[in-house]
């Protein structure tokens, strides 16, 4: 996770702070956490992701954001920065600050976020009823995880590895693991 600040504010007190803040922080139940830097792989994948999903989903009621925009989850009382999301709810639409009403969120992998990234994150995202996917992309690896949201509220895991489309169902489109890796030196 990242680094944590010495300070403890409630979400409307942490909105107000922020704002006057050069870095980005996340909030989580009063705790403030500054965000650290990425590495160049971390940002291309990234910006490779927003592109593709942006790309596909022109005409639709969906919008793809990158890391500048906030996610609340208000059942977590947190505010995260996802690499990538994207949100095809009205409310959303009209959002100045943050979207509360993702469909998918997506982590690049840091070595310094995984564990977070995979625990903790990944509980307070499953709080949100929109959230249908969400991806863990490992760059090193060059591996796309997908927690799919099942009918009964489970969390499928469907792991993509090689020469694959990586599949996303709530948005009915497919990701070329080449495209999503795009300009990624080869380990």
């Amino acid at each position: 996770m990242q680094t944590a600040a010495q300070i403890c504010l409630s979400a409307e007190e942490f909105l107000a702070w922020e704002e006057t803040q050069v870095e980005k922080h996340e909030f989580v139940a009063g705790e403030v956490f500054a965000m650290t830097g990425a590495r160049q792989d971390h940002v291309i994948v990234s910006l490779n992701l927003a592109l593709a999903l942006k790309q596909r989903l022109l005409g639709t009621p969906c919008r793809t954001y990158i890391a500048d925009m906030k996610l609340h989850v208000e059942a977590a009382d947190a505010f995260f920065y996802p690499d990538v999301m994207v949100s095809c709810h009205p409310e959303d639409r009209l959002a100045e600050h943050y979207l509360s009403h993702p469909t998918l969120v997506v982590e690049v992998l840091s070595d310094s976020t995984a564990d977070y990234d995979r625990g903790g994150k990944f509980v307070a995202y499953r709080k949100l009823d929109s959230l249908q996917e969400y991806l863990i992309v490992d760059v090193d690896n060059r591996r796309v995880e997908c927690f799919r949201r099942t009918n009964h509220n489970d969390w499928l895991l469907h792991d993509y590895v090689g020469e694959v489309d990586c599949e996303l169902t709530s948005l009915s489109l497919n990701l070329p693991m080449a495209e999503i890796f795009e300009d990624i030196a080869a380990a």
